[in-house]
């Protein structure tokens, strides 16, 4: 049964990264959260995971002409550096930091999304007090 409790949130995970709103999360929540696994460990089992499931879904890109590799060819190489740089920073912190900043940025995301929802609800017209759902005639 274990092994069915690591495919959901691998199935999960590829879905959202394919989709390309970064999936990695739900994998990095469950194996540092229900696998005890250490976070820069999660990482790199994090890694390793999406390389082939962003190879089959750039594929699937490429098919359906949704690349545009002359802009590929601009962010490329900042985001190699990025990734150096941000290996080298997460080697270098304790475990325990490392932890803190990836729930507390998974914390602004969700705060960041609950506001947005909120302001657009406010903008629909749905949360006025008229109980009219925004029908303004």
């Amino acid at each position: 049964m274990e092994w069915l409790s690591a495919l959901l949130p691998a199935f999960f995970s590829a879905v959202l990264g394919a989709l390309g709103m970064g999936g990695g999360g739900i994998l990095l929540i469950y194996l540092t959260a229900f696998r005890d696994t250490g976070q820069l460990e999660a990482q790199g089992i994090n890694l390793a995971f999406f390389l082939p499931v962003a190879a089959v879904s750039l594929l699937f890109h490429i098919k359906n002409k949704l690349v545009d590799f002359k802009l590929c060819a601009l962010l490329i190489p900042a985001g190699l550096a990025g990734a150096y740089l941000g290996v080298r920073l997460a080697g270098s912190l304790p475990e325990t930091l490392l932890r803190r900043l990836f729930a507390g940025f998974l914390l602004l995301i969700g705060l960041k999304e609950l506001w947005s929802a909120f302001q657009a609800f406010r903008q629909s017209g749905a949360g006025s007090a008229s109980g009219t759902g925004g029908d303004k005639k």
